[in-house]
């Protein structure tokens, strides 16, 4: 998830085929490929080792990284995509998911027959992104998404109640939608955690329920988004479907993806509705994003932590971003309405006063855990408006391209979930969504209203720049 490196154009690379005739292939890098890839399976590997477990390695890692991620977005770097990358993660993934401790509630066969899905799937998708021709990359993506399908199935069936209070919110939540009632006043049975909590903006509500009215189940709804998200990723990557598959199926095989999967957690809701805003900015119809991005901005409250950096973005801009405002507002206004005191108790005062979670990874949990020092609140808020600031100004100087603003996204979140309370697998799997997601941006076609005029890339001795892609 980082990439040192010297070069600084404001996109990410072009594809081997559209490298200019005569630029010097001793002027790509490979170490900067390499250390993405450490980087990548150093994040993942500790993510899951760390469910549900607290430690220092853990935590620091995360850091590490964090910081790799910042310096790759202040040197604006080149985006090395080498053909081989994608596979080396892959393999990584495979060794990762078998040797690493892995926390699920599926119990022998079960578990055994999905990390068997796993690997078959990450092996398979490794090799088909090396085979030359048109056809293997759109063999690689299918392979992906019935991975994930095969996965989410596995795990449904072999683990139909998981003891995790987010499934029994969610699922009770969705009979409480069903029924009209007010999720923010409700009592859940048979909860092994919070009672009375709904812990969510209610659109997280909304846009997880039908998994549960059609098929019993919320997660069933989950893999809906994921498979929202695939698509997403993937109409980022117009027209290089090698480059969308690579990004694919690399983060379907993400490690501790099992766990997600079978604790029901929610962030790929918000992984697909960041990403299709994305899309829909990249392709010239920035009203169109909007709407992705109020449903997020309705459905989870930290997210408002990437709303000022949106309002300096011109591709985007204040008008959008007010606009987005009002609609999360309106879509939020009829559980306010409802019940004030219980929708302020629950999303915010609740959140803010809720214990900490021992297990969580964060610098919160390690002065706690390790010193018996409480974090003051206002340490957080100003390490997590800080990076928001830094993220304001660069985009405002700036003014990237789609992929940049991502990995700003990313960064921003990595830092609030750092410092916070609790910050467990499932916020650091969508920091790397969002990384991910940023390297299948193909540079866009300029020319619509909101676009900048063309940059062109060149590289330090004064030549259009070559890079070679995940293809």
């Amino acid at each position: 998830m980082a990439e040192p490196a010297s070069s600084a154009p404001l996109h990410g690379g072009a594809d081997p085929v559209d490298a200019p005739t005569g630029a010097d292939p001793g002027e790509q890098r490979v170490w900067p490929a390499l250390l993405f890839a450490l980087s990548w399976l150093a994040w993942f590997g500790v993510l899951q080792w760390s469910v549900v477990r607290f430690r220092v390695p853990i935590v620091l890692t995360l850091t590490i990284v964090t910081a790799l991620l910042a310096g790759w977005l202040v040197r604006r770097v080149e985006v090395p995509r080498p053909r081989w990358l994608a596979p080396v993660l892959l393999l990584g993934s495979v060794a990762i998911i078998l040797r690493v401790p892995l926390f699920s509630y599926l119990r022998g066969g079960w578990e055994t027959a999905a990390v068997v899905v796993l690997v078959v799937g990450g092996l398979a998708a490794a090799v088909l992104l090396l085979l030359p021709g048109s056809r293997a990359p759109v063999a690689a993506a299918a392979t992906a998404v019935a991975t994930q399908v095969a996965v989410t199935v596995v795990a449904l069936v072999g683990s139909p109640r998981p003891k995790i209070d987010v499934w029994v919110v969610l699922n009770q939540g969705a009979d409480t939608l069903g029924r009209a009632g007010n999720v923010y006043t409700q009592q859940w049975s048979g909860s092994p955690g919070v009672q009375d909590l709904f812990p969510y903006l209610p659109w997280m509500n909304v846009l997880t329920a039908p998994g549960r009215w059609v098929a019993g189940d919320v997660r069933w709804m989950l893999l809906v988004w994921s498979l929202v998200l695939l698509a997403g990723v993937l109409a980022l990557a117009q027209g290089r479907p090698a480059r969308g598959a690579a990004v694919v199926a690399v983060l379907v095989l993400a490690p501790g993806s099992l766990t997600q999967v079978d604790q029901a957690w929610t962030e790929p809701v918000l992984a697909a509705l960041l990403v299709w805003f994305a899309v829909c900015v990249h392709r010239g119809r920035a009203w169109w994003a909007v709407v992705p991005l109020a449903l997020a901005c309705a459905s989870k409250q930290h997210l408002v932590l990437l709303v000022p950096m949106l309002m300096v973005w011109r591709p985007f801009g204040w008008r959008r971003t007010l606009a987005t405002g009002g609609i999360a507002a309106v879509l939020v206004l009829p559980w306010l309405v409802s019940d004030p005191e219980a929708f302020v108790e629950d999303t915010v005062t609740t959140l803010l006063t809720f214990h900490p979670i021992r297990f969580a990874n964060t610098w919160y949990l390690y002065l706690l855990n390790e010193h018996g020092v409480t974090l003051p609140f206002g340490v957080t808020a100003v390490v997590m408006l800080t990076a928001v600031a830094g993220s304001v100004w660069a985009v405002w100087r700036r003014q990237p391209d789609v992929d940049e603003v991502l990995r700003w996204m990313a960064l921003v979140l990595a830092v609030a979930s750092l410092v916070n309370k609790q910050a467990f697998y499932n916020q650091y799997w969508l920091v790397a969504a969002l990384v991910a997601a940023s390297l299948a941006v193909v540079p866009r076609q300029r020319g619509t209203a909101d676009d900048l005029p063309d940059v062109v890339e060149v590289s330090a001795r004064g030549r259009p720049a070559a890079a070679t892609t995940l293809e």
